[in-house]
């Protein structure tokens, strides 16, 4: 049996900040383990993909239409894994702009 993640986890709850200089924040939960060679591919519209490890990606549903521009147009962003009020460990994060998540519609989450 394969130890692949067969579908994204979704993130249900995270936030986007913006700092002055155009930047972007993401604030996650936390996972186990340090991420290997992370990554997001976005596509410009409502869902973004967050590849954590190998094997491992999480779902970023619904980013605000605000969030959406500069998100495509930034290089990385700084994520940031949060604990209750605790920060576990942030780093930077490359990101991919794509023509389509490399996803079927069936996991992405709908209205």
């Amino acid at each position: 049996m394969s130890d692949k993640q067969v579908k994204p986890e979704q993130e249900e709850f995270y936030d986007i900040l913006q700092n002055a200089d155009g930047e972007l924040l993401f604030a996650i939960r936390a996972r186990s383990g340090a991420p290997e060679d992370p990554r997001i591919v976005y596509d410009g519209n409502e869902h973004a993909l967050f590849y954590r490890n190998k094997g491992f990606s999480i779902t970023l549903d619904f980013i605000h239409p605000e969030a959406r521009g500069p998100l495509a147009k930034v290089s990385t962003v700084l994520m940031v894994e949060f604990e209750k009020d605790e920060v576990i460990r942030e780093y930077d994060v490359p990101v991919r702009l794509v023509k389509k998540l490399p996803i079927s519609d069936e996991h992405l989450p709908t209205l």
